[in-house]
């Protein structure tokens, strides 16, 4: 497998990677992100890493300093489009 070139500078790229994606993201698996979210604020890499999560869609693990529920927050589009619709005129000219 091809290391990605900003890989080869992540905080973590000598750490267990089990660390960065518990079992579970409750009770001892809540300490683990906060962990990896820890090692991932002085990363030099952060941002690419964060890039290139939410562009390969990572649904596990700690990258660029979130877990999965933050990545699909960073996901959603910002909503639709507004539209300038003129209003109709209500029956009765109320």
């Amino acid at each position: 497998m091809m290391m990605l070139d900003w890989t080869r500078r992540a905080a973590c790229l000598d750490l267990d990677p089990e660390l960065f994606f518990p079992i579970s993201m409750e009770g001892p698996g809540r300490s683990q992100v906060e962990q990896a979210k820890h090692i991932c604020q002085g990363c030099p890499v952060r941002e690419p890493c964060l890039a290139y999560a939410l562009d390969t869609n990572q649904a596990y693990g700690v990258w660029g300093g979130t877990d999965p529920a933050e990545r699909r927050e960073l996901s959603l589009p910002a909503g639709p489009p507004r539209e300038n619709v003129p209003a109709r005129p209500l029956r009765g000219g109320r």
